[in-house]
């Protein structure tokens, strides 16, 4: 009990630091590399470490050998490196955080609301799970194995065994058959679909903003949907389905044309996620150069037309780039004022990740 309560007050020490260091956590880079499973291991800053406690002086014991203060153990003293300084040292421990908790205390944080799926739609159906054996049921479930060793048990407890004549004959009590119970199976039904413009003007550092932007995204809709899935579009002048490493890694060059993969995002969930069966996220980030006006009108009837119908809340993050107009959030701002399904959020630097995150789940679509 003293270990539980123990392992409890440890617990809440370490969710305390993270919701005192929430926005520097929100925003660092190292922290993702170092997932396992659902597991997250975050390096937690100013805890008191374990260390000896000495007793009264000449009170004998270990060490009390030849030698005095100061006398150098093992060898000749060797010179430090650096100068001496007067603060202690800060010492970091890292510790395993389920992705769970995260998710609790990210939507603590910025008070996000529950998700509420769209329609009828469960997160859980019921399976039946053929698990134990029953004396009644129907002949379609008889288990013959089963049936024959209760046969050949009621035989050798009767004394009837003959093993010369091994001729065992079941009789209705020895009959056993398949039992099952409904137990619940995580249904697949919401998936995440990220599209990230990789022209030139998208830099690294506006690379690993749209990385930790979608690591918190998913962990709170892995709390919503369990299975939750998870696709990756990217684009220039055209676009192309990869797996998360490449769209996280690829550099490319050239012009842009928005409207191709928001082509290839329509293409994908009319093929594969019907909007009766699938809660749809899409989530778009770009510098917000395009190609042309022309095209922008495209992308702007693609998604009143067609994207914006099928999905449950369609997303759009313009990462600030010192080569990037900005043009494509103004030209949507302006034709989708007041439109709920269309959320926009400028995401200027890293300090902006946790706004954009609470705009873009804040409505609890």
């Amino acid at each position: 009990m003293a270990i539980r309560e123990d392992h409890n007050r440890f617990r809440d020490i370490i969710r305390g630091k993270i919701k005192e260091n929430f926005r520097r956590y929100i925003t660092q880079d190292d922290m993702i590399g170092k997932q396992e499973n659902d597991l997250v291991k975050i390096p937690i800053p100013h805890i008191d470490i374990p260390r000896f406690r000495y007793g009264p002086k000449q009170s004998g014991g270990v060490g009390q050998g030849e030698g005095k203060a100061g006398d150098a153990l093992g060898g000749e003293p060797q010179p430090g490196e650096g100068q001496a300084g007067n603060t202690p040292g800060e010492h970091m421990l890292e510790v395993d955080v389920p992705l769970e908790e995260l998710a609790n205390i990210l939507g603590e944080q910025l008070q996000l609301p529950r998700i509420q799926p769209r329609g009828n739609k469960q997160v859980d159906t019921l399976k039946n799970k053929y698990s134990g054996r029953a004396p009644v049921g129907p002949e379609g479930l008889r288990n013959f194995k089963a049936s024959y060793k209760e046969a050949l048990k009621r035989s050798i407890a009767l004394g009837a065994y003959d093993p010369k004549d091994p001729i065992i004959v079941p009789i209705k009590r020895d009959l056993r058959y398949r039992s099952f119970k409904p137990v619940p199976k995580p249904q697949a039904n919401a998936v995440v679909i990220y599209m990230m413009d990789v022209s030139g003007s998208m830099g690294e550092e506006q690379k690993q903003i749209v990385r930790l932007t979608s690591f918190w995204i998913n962990t709170w809709l892995k709390k919503h949907y369990k299975g939750l899935q998870t696709r990756f579009l990217i684009h220039d002048a055209a676009a192309k389905e990869v797996d998360e490493k490449t769209f996280f890694s690829t550099s490319e060059s050239g012009g842009t044309l928005i409207s191709s993969v928001y082509t290839l995002c329509k293409k994908i969930i009319d093929e594969e996620y019907p909007i009766n069966d699938w809660n749809i996220y899409p989530f778009h980030f770009s510098d917000g150069d395009n190609w042309s006006s022309e095209d922008t009108k495209f992308c702007t009837k693609l998604l009143k037309e067609d994207l914006l119908e099928k999905c449950n809340l369609f997303c759009y993050g313009q990462v600030e780039s010192k080569y990037g107009s900005g043009q494509f959030l103004k030209d949507l701002q302006k034709d989708f004022e007041g439109q709920e399904l269309l959320v926009m959020s400028k995401i200027e630097n890293r300090d902006k990740i946790p706004d954009a995150i609470k705009t873009f789940l804040g409505k609890g679509r």
